[in-house]
């Protein structure tokens, strides 16, 4: 199950906040004005979009709402959790077989451990679960990578229309020096344009590419962890041991908080 990710739109609404500090610490609400130009910002949102449509292809386009949705997403699952799930698997496994796991698996929700668990309940070698479940690690490896590729390159195309702006409003200043009346809004054109262009390459979209990095990295080191556990209840291993192989790759801020909680549960069952 996925919650919302509070850091990815606390970062972006405080990156903008100390924009908008900056602008109005010096020049005031008055001032703030000439930062907006709606014709600069065309020029850098169109002319990314544009060069998006030129690098890939419609069906890998149709992936950006869900590669943006996953920026602001998280996995509510934790690995103390998971680690818990598949000692109860196992558990229930030695004491009444394989099959029982079918109605156990009611309570699971992500779908990843569901399918390696039934492909041990059918019968599946262990060597063969491994495959498919890697091969499924990878497309899901494939498949976040090209939205990782489409925020990336649009972090580099985002400053380049940046300055094709600048260029245009240096362009059309220079082409109407005898009215002075035209060098003000041409030249935010000029500068405005590099401003948004950096703007969101840096805010938005290299951060959100990656973000979306670090995600399948974890959610990569899950799977691999995943696997590990159902090998485990497919092979009968004793669940106390399968905790302790699991817990092998719990962090250290992990391991203090899971014993914080043994000694807290000890701790009510004396009273």
């Amino acid at each position: 199950m996925k919650k919302l990710d509070m850091l990815t739109p606390i970062g972006l609404v405080l990156g903008f906040a100390m924009i908008a500090f900056g602008i109005l610490s010096n020049s005031g609400f008055a001032g703030a004005a000439s930062f907006l130009d709606p014709a600069s910002l065309f020029i850098v949102l169109g002319g990314t979009t544009g060069a998006l449509f030129i690098t890939f292809n419609l069906k890998e386009m149709k992936l950006m709402p869900k590669v943006l949705k996953a920026t602001f997403s998280r996995e509510e699952t934790e690995l103390p959790a998971l680690i818990e799930t598949f000692v109860r698997l196992s558990d229930r496994a030695r004491r009444e077989g394989l099959l029982a796991l079918e109605a156990e698996l009611e309570d699971v929700e992500d779908e990843f451990i569901k399918k390696g668990i039934l492909l041990a309940v059918d019968g599946v070698d262990p060597e063969v679960i491994h495959d498919i479940m890697n091969a499924e690690i990878s497309a899901m490896e494939e498949r976040h990578l090209k939205g990782k590729n489409i925020l990336e390159k649009a972090g580099e195309y985002a400053p380049a229309w940046g300055m094709i702006g600048t260029l245009i409003g240096l362009v059309l200043m220079l082409n109407n020096l005898n009215d002075p009346t035209t060098l003000g809004p041409n030249m935010a054109i000029a500068i405005l344009t590099t401003l948004y262009g950096s703007l969101l390459a840096n805010l938005v979209f290299l951060p959100m590419a990656n973000k979306l990095g670090n995600k399948t990295e974890k959610e990569v080191f899950m799977k691999q962890i995943i696997i590990e556990g159902v090998i485990g209840v497919q092979s009968g291993q004793n669940p106390k041991i399968l905790e302790e192989k699991l817990s092998a790759f719990l962090t250290a801020q992990d391991r203090e908080k899971e014993e914080v909680e043994v000694m807290e549960g000890m701790e009510e069952t004396v009273r």
